[in-house]
């Protein structure tokens, strides 16, 4: 397979200064069940991370609560140093009680806690993308922001991320901080987020889609999706992952992995191109 892949996906600045490829990679699926815990097969996870940077991911998404710590851990064991064009983009604001169980966390003084453990288990001196995992509908949200914008004013963070938020709280974060990326759930078959899309696209925001890879009833025998890939031979995860970039400029979906052979068939969705009839048809039936 052809090194460098992921740069034919093309090409996104975070915050008008940190260039990405735009087909980049999730670390969530790297832990054990539930997200919590080692991954089953740890020297397999590390070839994974290992493998995405010889395919040119030159964009790593991860987060303190994936493990919690072991993705950052993991990255940190498999590609530290790392090169000069990697962007490590980690979260905090969320906390673990045990396996598949989240709790919103935004109190300022945790959140810099958190992007001091983070700083150290990566090894880095700066976070180049450090995003709120959930906004705290305890604490105000001019407090959360407010922080990150300190962490970055003291050069620990290059730029702010927000996850799952509307237009509105965007807007909100914005009169705190600039707002480089928003990562929410956005896929092929689900385009609740599309108002929240197009805001990012006029203001040149990043949007990371997480679980970007849903194809539902589409890939079924007989679907758009099924149809598309038997005629061009690529898989329907393929295809959803080629209708996010092409979708917008400001994609930059982050597919994730615990298997090499997972990752390389992700990869070569870069190359990937849709004649604007494929396009138009996986649009409408997933519509």
């Amino acid at each position: 397979m052809t090194q460098a892949l992921a740069q034919a996906s093309g090409s996104f600045a975070i915050g008008g200064e940190l260039t990405v490829n735009r087909l980049g990679f999730g670390s969530m699926q790297l832990t054990g069940p539930g997200v919590w815990g080692e991954p089953q097969d740890r020297e397999e996870a590390v070839r994974v991370l290992r493998r995405a940077a010889e395919l040119g991911v030159n964009l790593i998404d991860t987060a303190d609560a994936y493990g919690p710590v072991v993705a950052e851990r993991l990255i940190r064991e498999a590609l530290h140093p790392y090169p000069e064009d990697m962007v490590i983009a980690t979260k905090a604001g969320l906390t673990r009680q045990g396996p598949g169980k989240w709790t919103p966390v935004g109190r300022p003084a945790y959140l810099r806690q958190q992007c001091e453990l983070s700083l150290r288990n990566l090894g880095l001196e700066q976070i180049g993308l450090f995003q709120l995992h959930r906004i705290d509908a305890e604490v105000p949200l001019e407090d959360q922001i407010g922080e990150l914008k300190a962490l970055q004013d003291e050069g620990k963070v290059a730029h702010i991320g927000l996850s799952e938020v509307t237009v509105e709280q965007l807007q909100a974060a914005e009169r705190v901080a600039p707002i480089a990326t928003v990562q929410n759930l956005y896929n092929l078959t689900n385009r609740k987020a599309e108002p929240l899309l197009e805001y990012c696209e006029e203001h040149g925001i990043g949007f990371i889609p997480w679980f970007p890879l849903a194809t539902g009833k589409l890939s079924q025998p007989g679907g758009p999706a099924a149809a598309i890939a038997r005629r061009t031979g690529h898989t329907p995860s393929q295809l959803a992952l080629v209708w996010l970039l092409r979708r917008s400029p400001v994609m930059l979906p982050i597919p994730g992995t615990s298997s090499v052979a997972h990752l390389d068939e992700n990869m070569a969705a870069a190359a990937i191109e849709l004649s604007d009839d494929e396009f138009r048809v996986l649009s409408e039936a997933a519509a």
